[in-house]
């Protein structure tokens, strides 16, 4: 068995003497194997093969070297010599004990293969039909999503070097595409000053000084953009990724001004909010994202997995975004992408801030989700001082379209207002004088005067709400 050569179906001999030797109780990649069954060629895989001039890698053992290089945290050089130096390693792909192994720059070309071809995903897809077949997952089982953060490989630069270093980066690479058009027009301070990085310099200490260099970076770059926007530039000139990473920065750190004035730096509080503000010009793309306490610069992934305490716990579906997506308005996607693979879960486990009443309408309604997790406390001053009467309290006659109260008194006004420019709500108060000569008014509303009003969501959505809300102060929720 060979890396170099199609996954067959027969574990070596002598590989299984020698695992079973060192490991007579199992281990994690006995286990795996044996349940997962053999290697087997998959012809959706054959985009993923190398094909350049030599003997091509076996895209399924790349595929399960790559997953076990993430789960043990390995570099490609480690990840590689695992395969020729542990039996474990040599036992799960089912490579004979003398195999040479691949040389590590083939998983980081394996990885951009993946990339490019927007199969990413391409393994869990293929497995899950099989898991589902054996009885791993149940179709209409327990699934939990969560989001977590994906740093970029990117070193975080201070606002200044962040418009630096692209103005560097689109004069070195002009300086590479067009030399004898830059030098007739370039002043020669830009080749002193940009020809190394820009994090290398001695950047002034005071704020005054940072402002006029900054401002001073910014006219240089908007001169050389519309330079190269005079319709007798090349249009291919005007294609070169550094320019365009170069024009999309420079919307940001300044303010606009006509041309022949100066920019102007733009103060720390009025930046673009997060979603348009890149943080390095090395990955344009990404963002800054903050979750509670956890900080970063990059993207977030949305995983679900199963959860059920009989099975074991499998990835299902996972979603790349921005890091500055909210969880929230992922859950639609990812619940109709379940149902495309034919999992939709029976219940669905949602974190904090993901379980708008909406979603738990919806989740229902479209693909039979019984969507869990915390919804939103009722922010009510009685419900945060935990005294008086929340709207919990009152019982609510949808039909007849009127509320009691706690002391048994009846609304006198009911408004129905449409969905228009929100959500469609019920709108309800009680009757003046009765409010005014109640006991228990102080409970109640601390208008001096009005009677007690309140507004909520239509019937749907307060019933499910309510419900909610209700579930998760039970033993069971907290369990969860």
């Amino acid at each position: 068995m060979s890396l170099h050569a199609p996954p067959c179906d027969v574990m070596p001999e002598q590989t299984l003497q020698v695992a079973r030797a060192a490991f007579p109780n199992g281990n994690p990649s006995r286990r795996m194997r044996d349940a997962r069954g053999p290697l087997s060629a998959n012809p959706t895989c054959a985009a993923l093969v190398s094909h350049p001039g030599r003997p091509a890698e076996a895209p399924a053992q790349l595929a399960l070297m790559t997953m076990r290089q993430c789960a043990e945290g390995l570099s490609d050089v480690q990840a590689a010599d695992a395969v020729r130096a542990r039996i474990d390693w040599q036992y799960a792909l089912a490579l004979e004990l003398t195999d040479p192994g691949c040389d590590a720059s083939v998983l980081s070309e394996f990885r951009q293969r993946l990339l490019a071809g927007k199969a990413e995903l391409l393994r869990c897809e293929t497995r899950l039909p099989l898991f589902r077949d054996r009885r791993l997952m149940h179709a209409k089982g327990r699934q939990r999503t969560d989001s977590t953060h994906v740093l970029a490989a990117i070193q975080r630069l201070n606002r200044l070097e962040c418009v630096g270093e692209p103005l560097r980066q689109a004069l070195n690479m002009l300086a590479t595409a067009a030399p004898a058009g830059l030098q007739s027009w370039v002043p020669t301070v830009w080749f002193d000053r940009d020809s190394r990085r820009f994090a290398e310099y001695r950047l002034p200490m005071e704020k005054p000084a940072r402002d006029a260099l900054a401002e001073h970076i910014g006219t240089g770059g908007r001169q050389l953009l519309v330079a190269i926007d005079d319709l007798a530039t090349p249009a291919w000139l005007r294609a070169i990724p550094a320019l365009q990473t170069l024009r999309r920065v420079w919307l940001q750190p300044f303010y606009t001004a006509p041309e022949g004035q100066p920019v102007h730096w733009r103060r720390a509080d009025d930046l673009p909010p997060a979603p348009w503000l890149s943080s390095s010009p090395s990955d344009p793309e990404a963002r800054y994202g903050k979750k509670r306490e956890t900080e970063w610069t990059g993207d977030k992934v949305q995983v679900t997995a199963t959860c059920d305490d009989e099975t074991p716990h499998l990835i299902t579906e996972m979603t790349t975004t921005p890091a500055t997506t909210s969880d929230v308005t992922m859950l639609p996607t990812i619940q109709a992408h379940l149902a495309t693979r034919q999992l939709p879960p029976g219940e669905q486990l949602g974190d904090a801030g993901d379980v708008p009443s909406d979603h738990l309408l919806t989740s229902r309604a479209a693909h039979g989700i019984a969507l869990i997790g915390p919804v939103a406390d009722d922010q009510s001053w009685q419900r945060q001082a935990a005294h008086g009467f929340a709207a919990a309290q009152l019982v609510l006659d949808w039909d007849a379209k009127h509320a009691l109260c706690p002391q048994g008194q009846q609304s006198v006004v009911w408004m129905e207002r449409p969905a228009r420019h929100g959500h469609a709500t019920v709108r309800m108060a009680f009757s003046q004088p009765v409010c005014a000569a109640c006991a228990s008014q102080a409970d109640c509303t601390r208008a001096a005067t009005a009677p007690r009003a309140l507004r909520l969501r239509e019937r749907d959505h307060d019933t499910v709400l309510q419900t909610a809300r209700a579930r998760q102060q039970t033993g069971t929720f907290k369990k969860v």
